[in-house]
């Protein structure tokens, strides 16, 4: 007999265990996933270019982020947390793939890169003596549309505990209509996979992360080869900011 739920963690991790084991792409089970989609490099993957989003590079061109400490969730092979760190940002990146970091830490040396350090490991699981906090920025290119439902409850706890009052959150995500499954959140559950990422509407994420500021929201543009940014129309972006404590 298994009566062993006693916290909001243990019944996080149940519903982590009613998706097929291929399904996930979030625990470090999933690891071994990312892996073998990072292990060819030829691969016409877009975002393995060394190229930062164009929306990144916008919001520091207007003055909407200032340099600071920036943590960068999902980084990838870190092609922007090498942007941010260039522009002045002392830089913590995560990644769940060992082959995504290193990868990462590559590029870091081939470009001489300071202020970036890359850890490999669950963002909702390291330490606050691996992720300090608190970050005047939080970035995330493609990696909260690969979360199931309930761990958007994990993701605004993160968010909650490392974000600076005043701080901001950027989110690229895919779009309702363009990119990744837009069935319905209990269905989900019922067929035990994400369908290789969930949509969103501009409405669904005004409501996850009603407790910010919205700053922007917008699809991305579309970028070409020859640009020296990425961008991808299928891809929402949105910068948010967490508001300063009411002075009494």
């Amino acid at each position: 007999m298994d009566r062993t739920i006693r916290s909001t963690e243990d019944v996080l991790d149940l519903l982590d265990g009613l998706f097929t084991p291929d399904a996930d792409r979030w625990t470090d089970d999933g690891a071994s996933w990312w892996d073998g989609f990072y292990a060819d490099r030829s691969k016409p993957v877009p975002f393995f270019v060394a190229k930062p989003d164009e929306n990144l590079v916008s919001y520091a061109e207007r003055g909407l982020i200032r340099p600071g400490r920036a943590l960068d969730l999902g980084c990838g092979p870190g092609r922007n947390a090498l942007h941010l760190a260039s522009l002045g940002f002392e830089v913590d990146a995560v990644d769940l793939s060992p082959t995504a970091v290193a990868w990462a830490e590559e590029r870091a040396r081939a470009t001489g890169a300071t202020g970036v350090r890359f850890h490999r490991g669950d963002a909702f699981r390291l330490t606050t003596d691996e992720l300090g906090g608190p970050y005047d920025l939080v970035y995330d290119s493609g990696c909260f549309h690969h979360l199931p439902p309930h761990r958007r409850v994990s993701y605004l706890a993160l968010l909650d505990r490392v974000l600076a009052p005043g701080g901001h959150f950027a989110l690229t995500c895919f779009a309702s209509g363009a990119m990744g499954s837009e069935l319905p959140d209990a269905e989900l559950y019922r067929q035990g996979s994400l369908g290789g990422g969930l949509a969103y509407t501009p409405e669904s994420l005004r409501l996850i992360f009603s407790g910010l500021e919205e700053a922007e929201l917008r699809r991305m543009r579309d970028e070409d080869a020859a640009s020296p940014l990425f961008g991808e129309p299928f891809l929402w972006t949105a910068l948010f900011r967490r508001p300063q404590p009411t002075r009494r």
